[in-house]
């Protein structure tokens, strides 16, 4: 699993899609894993959240909290109806990291809870430059604890062919993958982001893109080892189908 290294404290309802997967046997606020809240009843995240977990029963899924200690009155909770891992993950070398839960009953929105705007086929992603992390995840590497309050940070997106070269990941890194951070590292994702969003502002509005779930790293916030990320625009019409809104297409 992967917490925001080198970020600050999101304020309440910043990241309103963002959810906090909960394991009720771990200590403090029992996070595990993030997530992005994709529709009313669907939650984006990754595959390897799940490799350790034998009942997904046990699990909570919250939304719209910033602090998970007092998560306030607009935050909800839920369990999980279904898992759908991508069929093709693998453990070995977290190849097609990604899975979509979907909540035992829907969610209504809020000024904390709102939906997430998954990146679609035509959008340039690597053009865009505002680019986000958030997480309740480590804030050192090596530290066991959760962030109780919801860390963000600034990311700059690293062109893949230079994270695969050979004194950065040496070509480890999938082609459907994103990386993101900064060459000499110091902001990252870390243990518990796992599953969270990597956003991205659209270059004429508001709104934004959740174009990566956090995925994998060598340590938090190395120089030239920066956060890996699974490409939601790869996956699009994956995503579609699970969700029972459009045949397989390219993404199988």
């Amino acid at each position: 699993m992967t917490r925001i290294v080198g970020g600050t404290s999101a304020k309440p309802g910043a990241w309103p899609w963002i959810v906090s997967i909960q394991h009720p046997w771990l200590p403090g606020a029992n996070h595990w894993c993030g997530g992005s809240l994709i529709t009313a009843d669907w939650v984006l995240t990754a595959a390897h959240c799940f490799d350790s977990i034998k009942k997904i029963s046990i699990l909570n899924v919250v939304i719209g909290a910033t602090q998970l200690t007092q998560p306030g009155a607009g935050a909800e909770v839920r369990k999980i109806k279904k898992l759908h891992r991508h069929e093709n993950y693998k453990r070995s070398d977290i190849s097609n990291d990604i899975a979509l839960l979907e909540l035992n009953e829907p969610v209504q929105c809020s000024s904390y809870i709102q939906l997430a705007c998954v990146a679609e086929p035509t959008l340039r992603v690597s053009e865009l430059i505002n680019c986000w992390i958030a997480g309740w995840g480590a804030t050192t590497e090596g530290d066991e604890d959760s962030s109780d309050h919801l860390q963000e940070a600034k990311v700059q997106l690293i062109d893949v062919q230079l994270c695969n070269s050979s004194d950065w990941y040496a070509g480890e890194v999938h082609p459907y993958n994103l990386c993101a951070g900064y060459p000499q590292g110091l902001i990252d994702t870390c243990q518990g982001d796992s599953g969270g969003p990597l956003m991205c502002q659209d270059k004429n509005a508001d709104s934004w893109w959740v174009v990566g779930v956090t995925s994998w790293g060598r340590g938090c916030a190395r120089a030239k080892l920066p956060g890996i990320y699974t490409s939601t625009q790869y996956f699009y019409d994956w995503i579609l189908a699970q969700m029972g809104l459009s045949p397989f297409g390219s993404a199988s």
